[in-house]
């Protein structure tokens, strides 16, 4: 299907040098184009799949044995480039702390939380990532945000007062509170992150490495851990069929159609087609988990999206 996008070569002879180089760049648009709304998909559909796990495993146990999947599946393309050994202890320290922060405080935070709060709640909470970078830059990197930063910042708060205004059932606020933990998390990772890129320029790290390192760690963590608290997992056997789509569809899969997308289009552009998850995730809840939202929840949930999408289209001075 994606090779008819690719132009065939009677046109750029038609064209020209120069026209085939346009026909090329326009195709290859629409190429990264799909693959990120396909990545929209995925990840709207990430707490969907995660929310019907959770009825017969538990959360510790889902992502222990995701991340040690998808660690096992990636770790040997890492292997075979045979960098391992010429990495710094710095730049494994580094790896272990998105580890920690992302994979394990941040992703497992989201999913005890979602066993409290309807899936769409938890994916709109996840957009609210930008808007703690936000702030972050703001009271530790002296980042001055724009007028238009804050009146996004206004809408989405706006936003939240209409999405939760019918009020919160019993439990739900302790959910939410979890996983405003695992948003800290989250947002951590582009701190971590991106000094990994500085340093991996001169040590040879990929983005293969920066996936595949950190969720071994997580893996490594979570293992022990989901053992300690819930046990030795004991569920159905088609229940494996979710840990495998989250595996390698909603981890690997979209790692990898997120990174080529990043080749073509601008990060701007790809963090705005992300922001359609939590509506996937809405219209994916209300066919398979049956989980409603009123007109006024509606108009809130845009209005969340509409002032991230202003956080993230203005720049700090």
């Amino acid at each position: 299907m994606l090779t008819s996008l690719i132009p065939p070569a009677s046109m750029c002879l038609n064209a020209g040098a120069s026209g085939c180089d346009a026909v090329l760049k326009k195709s290859s648009r629409l190429l990264a184009l799909i693959e990120g709304v396909t990545v929209a998909i995925i990840f709207g559909s990430t707490l969907v799949l995660a929310k019907i796990a959770l009825a017969y495993m538990g959360p510790l146990t889902l992502l222990a044995l995701r991340y040690l999947l998808a660690s096992l599946l990636l770790l040997p393309f890492v292997v075979r480039r045979r960098a391992l050994t010429h990495w710094s202890r710095r730049l494994w320290l580094r790896f272990l702390l998105i580890g920690l922060s992302f994979y394990v405080i941040g992703n497992g935070a989201v999913l005890v939380g979602l066993k409290y709060i309807p899936a769409t709640t938890g994916s709109l909470l996840l957009s609210f990532v930008p808007l703690l970078v936000l702030f972050a830059g703001l009271l530790w990197l002296k980042e001055v945000p724009t007028r238009l930063q804050m009146v996004g910042v206004l809408i989405g708060l706006v936003g939240s007062a209409l999405f939760f205004s019918p009020g919160l059932k019993a439990g739900e606020p302790l959910g939410i509170g979890i996983i405003v933990i695992g948003l800290a998390g989250n947002a951590s990772f582009g701190l971590f992150g991106r000094e990994v890129a500085r340093e991996g320029q001169t040590e040879h790290v990929d983005t293969l490495a920066l996936t595949a390192i950190p969720l071994a760690f997580g893996a490594a963590i979570f293992l022990p851990l989901a053992y300690l608290v819930e046990g030795f997992p004991h569920f159905p056997v088609f229940a494996w069929s979710f840990v495998l789509v989250l595996t390698v569809i909603n981890t690997i899969c979209v790692y990898l159609l997120y990174n080529h997308a990043l080749k073509v289009l601008a990060a701007f552009e790809v963090s705005m087609i992300i922001n359609l998850a939590p509506l996937v995730t809405a219209l994916l809840s209300w066919l398979f988990l049956a989980e409603q939202l009123s007109i006024v929840q509606i108009f809130g949930m845009f209005a969340i999206l509409g002032g991230v999408a202003l956080v993230q289209g203005g720049k700090s001075s």
